[in-house]
């Protein structure tokens, strides 16, 4: 298989390479642990409900990620969310005017904070420790970060691209985006991201950015 097409698969790679640690693995389908992630993926159709049925247990609310799983009856498909699955071309030339802070552990708490403000449901409280994250500070507050979530030998994802709304305009994001994915490329790896195929706004950036569209990837939100 071609490392590209790794892409069309991304949680079940990220977890059979980089973050291998991070699975839970029901052979042909695999999960991130709930607290790190909320995320699955599968190599065999006919294998899913049962597999599904058994990370229920550990989670509410979860997403399988690419094509569309086969549910256990005690399960409900909540929606299907269309994204666009995005790749940098190469690094970003552009000034960065702003501090950006490599956030640790002593931030992550007022990082959690601020991506369940913005875009709720996908940010878990161990989520900082899959890859890099990144802010900009106003008067001792973070307003604005980015960082990295899928991992896999050779892409890292970009992911939280989020600046809080009292702070929107200032070009935050695309600093911020900026900064993240020239680190992938220094650590020898392709930037990739995922953003709803409805939000033209971020597509213009990232299309600004360099970045060009795949494919179309769908997120499929499972609840009980």
């Amino acid at each position: 298989m071609r490392e590209i097409e790794k892409l069309d698969n991304p949680v079940w790679h990220s977890l059979s390479e980089s973050h291998h640690s991070f699975a839970i693995d029901y052979n042909t389908v695999k999960f991130y642990q709930p607290d790190y992630c909320p995320f699955g993926g599968f190599t065999a159709l006919g294998t899913t409900s049962a597999a599904i049925a058994d990370y229920s247990k550990l989670v509410d609310n979860f997403f399988i990620v690419g094509e569309k799983p086969l549910l256990p009856n005690s399960l409900k498909l909540n929606k299907e969310l269309v994204c666009l699955q995005m790749v940098a071309t190469g690094k970003i030339d552009m000034e960065i005017k702003e501090e950006i802070v490599e956030l640790g552990p002593e931030h992550h708490e007022e990082l959690y904070e601020l991506v369940r403000l913005v875009q709720p449901g996908y940010f878990k409280k161990k989520t900082p420790l899959l890859g890099r994250y990144y802010g900009i500070f106003k008067n001792n507050k973070l307003i604005a970060v980015t960082g990295e979530r899928m991992k896999m030998n050779h892409y890292i994802e970009v992911s939280a691209v989020v600046t809080h709304p009292n702070h929107t305009g200032m070009g935050y994001a695309k600093q911020l985006t900026t900064h993240t994915v020239n680190a992938i490329f220094d650590q020898s790896k392709k930037p990739y991201l995922h953003v709803a195929e409805t939000n033209s706004i971020a597509i213009a950036l990232y299309k600004k950015l360099g970045f060009t569209t795949r494919r179309e990837i769908s997120f499929w939100n499972i609840a009980k």
